[in-house]
Protein backbone atom coordinates (compact mmCIF):
# COMPACT_ATOMS: atom_id res chain seq x y z
CA UNK A 1 0.00 0.00 0.00
CA UNK A 2 2.72 2.74 0.81
CA UNK A 3 4.25 1.73 -2.25
CA UNK A 4 1.41 2.27 -4.25
CA UNK A 5 0.44 5.94 -2.43
CA UNK A 6 3.95 6.91 -3.13
CA UNK A 7 3.95 6.14 -7.21
CA UNK A 8 0.56 7.59 -6.97
CA UNK A 9 1.97 11.06 -5.62
CA UNK A 10 4.50 11.25 -8.38
CA UNK A 11 1.94 10.72 -10.76
CA UNK A 12 0.08 13.64 -9.14
CA UNK A 13 3.28 15.88 -9.18
CA UNK A 14 3.92 14.63 -12.61
CA UNK A 15 0.88 15.94 -13.82
CA UNK A 16 0.06 19.08 -11.97
CA UNK A 17 3.65 19.53 -13.25
CA UNK A 18 2.93 19.15 -17.11
CA UNK A 19 -0.26 21.27 -16.75
CA UNK A 20 2.01 24.44 -15.60
CA UNK A 21 4.79 23.46 -17.76
CA UNK A 22 2.52 23.26 -20.99
CA UNK A 23 -0.17 25.62 -20.36
CA UNK A 24 1.09 27.95 -17.45
CA UNK A 25 4.38 28.52 -18.67
CA UNK A 26 5.34 32.01 -17.67
CA UNK A 27 9.11 32.26 -18.31
CA UNK A 28 8.45 30.46 -21.71
CA UNK A 29 10.51 27.67 -21.31
CA UNK A 30 8.34 24.62 -22.41
CA UNK A 31 9.68 24.80 -26.18
CA UNK A 32 13.02 22.87 -24.49
CA UNK A 33 11.98 19.24 -22.54
CA UNK A 34 14.93 19.40 -20.23
CA UNK A 35 12.81 22.04 -18.27
CA UNK A 36 10.07 20.25 -17.40
CA UNK A 37 10.96 20.54 -13.85
CA UNK A 38 11.21 24.72 -14.13
CA UNK A 39 7.51 25.01 -11.99
CA UNK A 40 8.62 22.28 -9.62
CA UNK A 41 8.15 24.72 -6.74
CA UNK A 42 4.80 25.37 -7.16
CA UNK A 43 3.31 22.49 -7.22
CA UNK A 44 2.94 21.88 -3.72
CA UNK A 45 1.01 24.95 -3.25
CA UNK A 46 -1.26 24.11 -6.14
CA UNK A 47 -1.78 20.71 -4.83
CA UNK A 48 -2.59 22.06 -1.37
CA UNK A 49 -5.81 24.05 -3.39
CA UNK A 50 -6.53 20.67 -5.09
CA UNK A 51 -7.60 18.80 -2.35
CA UNK A 52 -8.49 21.94 -0.22
CA UNK A 53 -10.74 24.43 -1.57
CA UNK A 54 -10.56 23.27 -5.42
CA UNK A 55 -11.73 26.87 -5.94
CA UNK A 56 -10.82 27.52 -9.62
CA UNK A 57 -10.86 31.58 -8.62
CA UNK A 58 -8.57 30.75 -5.68
CA UNK A 59 -6.28 28.40 -8.47
CA UNK A 60 -6.82 31.86 -10.66
CA UNK A 61 -5.47 34.03 -7.57
CA UNK A 62 -2.58 32.02 -6.69
CA UNK A 63 -1.01 31.73 -9.95
CA UNK A 64 -1.30 35.41 -10.80
CA UNK A 65 0.25 36.39 -7.35
CA UNK A 66 2.92 34.15 -7.96
CA UNK A 67 3.65 35.91 -11.21
CA UNK A 68 3.53 39.10 -9.48
CA UNK A 69 5.71 37.94 -6.70
CA UNK A 70 8.46 36.50 -9.44
CA UNK A 71 10.73 39.01 -11.24
CA UNK A 72 10.41 38.63 -14.99
CA UNK A 73 7.31 36.88 -15.10
CA UNK A 74 4.02 38.27 -16.33
CA UNK A 75 1.36 39.70 -15.02
CA UNK A 76 -1.55 40.84 -16.66
CA UNK A 77 -4.87 39.86 -16.83
CA UNK A 78 -6.13 36.77 -14.63
CA UNK A 79 -8.51 35.83 -17.26
CA UNK A 80 -6.03 34.46 -18.84
CA UNK A 81 -5.62 32.02 -15.57
CA UNK A 82 -8.80 30.68 -15.96
CA UNK A 83 -7.75 27.68 -18.62
CA UNK A 84 -5.14 26.76 -16.48
CA UNK A 85 -6.95 26.39 -13.78
CA UNK A 86 -9.69 24.34 -15.31
CA UNK A 87 -6.75 22.03 -16.40
CA UNK A 88 -5.58 21.89 -13.27
CA UNK A 89 -9.54 21.11 -11.63
CA UNK A 90 -9.37 18.08 -14.24
CA UNK A 91 -6.41 16.54 -13.01
CA UNK A 92 -7.60 13.48 -10.57
CA UNK A 93 -5.32 14.14 -7.31
CA UNK A 94 -6.82 11.86 -5.33
CA UNK A 95 -4.25 9.55 -3.16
Amino acid sequence: MKDFKVKRAAEIQDSIRQVLFLYWDPFGVNYNPKLQDEYDSYIAPIYRILVGSRSEDELILHLHQTESQTPDMSCDSRERLRPVARRLLELDVKL
